[in-house]
């Protein structure tokens, strides 16, 4: 059923033995964790930014590795044998900088299926795309050569990387990832100069677009989020921001006017910066002048139910 909206404080399953076999979110039905909620800034006291989708009390995805995001991740209690895919909006470190210890964790766990890594592409400095980030991180001659089995076409470690390179420019839609469980969609968006895609997430019935950051220039996630169960976007700005920030994020009524028109049945803001906290009620009032959905600021170790 839509009609469900459900939050479970995800931090009360750390409790040790009275619930350690219990699920962390759900034991059914579709479930977005936030390993993340914060902007990478040192006193917002949130994690950077990360997501983990969850399918009957399985881990499927994750969407962004911000730093500490894999001690959420541990702490969950989700294998990382089940999860098919990362997925990443940008190759920021605020987005990636855990990606390192997401592998060496599944080398720990005997990963033995292929594991997905996506995220953008890029052609101009000084960024760099998604295959040449993971080679630097873990080839032969990275920060983690130890990890450069990882690379080879052989399994010697039981698994090995398939990694994918997302167009960030244009407005052409990618839709090359699909599975008995997931079907990935991704769209580039504008957010300054930094080569950047959002996620749609096809799960069972329901549809997850992680927006990421964007400046609403291309005016793309309306129709990339059309009828979507939740939408999750970057509250990085105040309605009252100019300058700069406008070039990478959307005001909290552009946020407001893009859920509207995608028809999302909820808003779910992360990526909550210091310039933003303290300010929600004044953001919320901005987006539902135009937006009449459920509108959710995130916090780290929080389970939302679709």
């Amino acid at each position: 059923m839509k009609t469900k909206l459900i939050l479970i404080l995800a931090c009360l399953t750390a409790l040790p033995t009275a619930i350690a076999d219990s699920a962390h979110c759900g034991t059914e039905g579709v479930w977005i964790e936030i390993l993340g909620a914060g902007s990478g800034e040192l006193e917002d006291g949130q994690g950077p930014p990360s997501f983990l989708l969850w399918q009957d009390n399985v881990a499927r995805l994750i969407v962004d590795t911000g730093s500490g995001s894999s001690v959420g991740f541990d702490r969950s209690g989700a294998d990382i044998n089940d999860v098919e895919a990362i997925a990443l909006t940008q190759l920021h470190p605020d987005n990636s900088a855990d990606l390192a210890a997401y592998l060496s964790g599944a080398i720990a766990a005997e990963r033995s299926t292929p594991l997905e890594i996506l995220g953008p592409d890029s052609n101009q400095a000084p960024y760099i795309d998604t295959q040449t980030m993971v080679r630097r991180l873990i080839g032969p001659t990275g920060v983690y050569p130890q990890l450069a089995v990882l690379l080879k076409p052989s399994k010697p470690l039981g698994f090995r990387l398939k990694l994918t390179n997302v167009p960030a420019t244009g407005s052409r839609k990618w839709a090359r990832y699909r599975s008995p469980n997931l079907r990935l969609l991704a769209v580039p968006v504008a957010h300054g100069e930094t080569p950047a895609i959002a996620w749609r997430v096809e799960i069972d019935d329901y549809v997850v677009v992680f927006a990421g950051g964007f400046n609403n220039d291309k005016d793309i996630i309306r129709s990339f989020a059309k009828d979507a169960d939740a939408l999750v976007a970057s509250h990085a700005i105040a309605e009252a921001s100019r300058g700069a920030l406008r070039d990478a994020f959307a005001l909290p009524s552009e946020l407001g006017k893009v859920a509207a028109a995608a028809d999302a049945r909820m808003l779910i803001l992360a990526q909550r910066a210091s310039r933003t906290r303290g300010r929600e009620s004044l953001s919320r009032g901005s987006i539902e002048n135009f937006y009449k959905g459920s509108v959710l600021f995130a916090n780290d170790g929080e389970c939302w139910g679709l």
